[in-house]
């Protein structure tokens, strides 16, 4: 099993971030779970894929050329794919991955989990999807999406697609039992 992590390429204003993705990271090690992620060699980004390593397990990254030299391609993972697009990343790793889950980052992990979103709400995926809710990170975004459920632009249902949890075991437990169930697999979301 693997699952695609979408992160901040920065580190954030305090030090619990960097301590729970490490840990989010090695407890997915722990587990036996591969980390599908965009390949960065800093931020939250370096974080979690040093968690996974420490635990022996395997790391995908998966990297826009043009963002190589931005972000620093790592070369110690598992696995590195370099492609041509955001749009050819986001796709393979959706393809790559059998759950998501999202660890607080800036506009492209917002971005990234709301198109994964949007993709399960179209039934293009039936993959989990999580928010491991890091000192309270998720809550005002949360707050807003609560907020187009009660104006009705969002279904309840479709709201529910996300899983938000602080406890990092509780929500690797669901994901992995989530995972397991028969219609747990996607199309090949390279397509979409």
């Amino acid at each position: 099993m693997r699952i695609a992590v979408f992160l901040g390429s920065r580190l954030g204003a305090g030090p619990q971030y960097q301590a729970a993705a490490h840990a989010w990271g090695r407890a997915m090690a722990d587990r036996g779970i591969g980390l599908v992620y965009g390949g960065a060699s800093i931020g939250l980004m370096s974080a979690v894929a040093d968690g996974v390593l420490a635990g022996g397990g395997e790391v995908i990254g998966v990297m826009p050329r043009a963002l190589s030299d931005r972000e620093g391609l790592r070369t110690d993972l598992t696995t590195m794919h370099v492609v041509d697009t955001m749009h050819q990343r986001k796709a393979l790793m959706a393809d790559l991955s059998d759950a998501f889950v999202g660890l607080p980052g800036g506009l492209g992990t917002l971005e990234e989990l709301f198109e994964i979103w949007t993709w399960a709400q179209l039934g293009y995926h039936a993959k989990p999807l999580g928010l491991l809710n890091i000192s309270g990170f998720f809550d005002p975004l949360m707050g807003f999406v609560d907020h187009a459920v009660d104006q009705d632009f969002i279904k309840p249902a479709d709201r529910d697609l996300v899983r938000v949890d602080d406890d990092p075991q509780r929500l690797l437990t669901w994901i992995v039992s989530e995972a397991s169930k028969p219609d747990g697999k996607a199309d090949d979301l390279s397509r979409t």
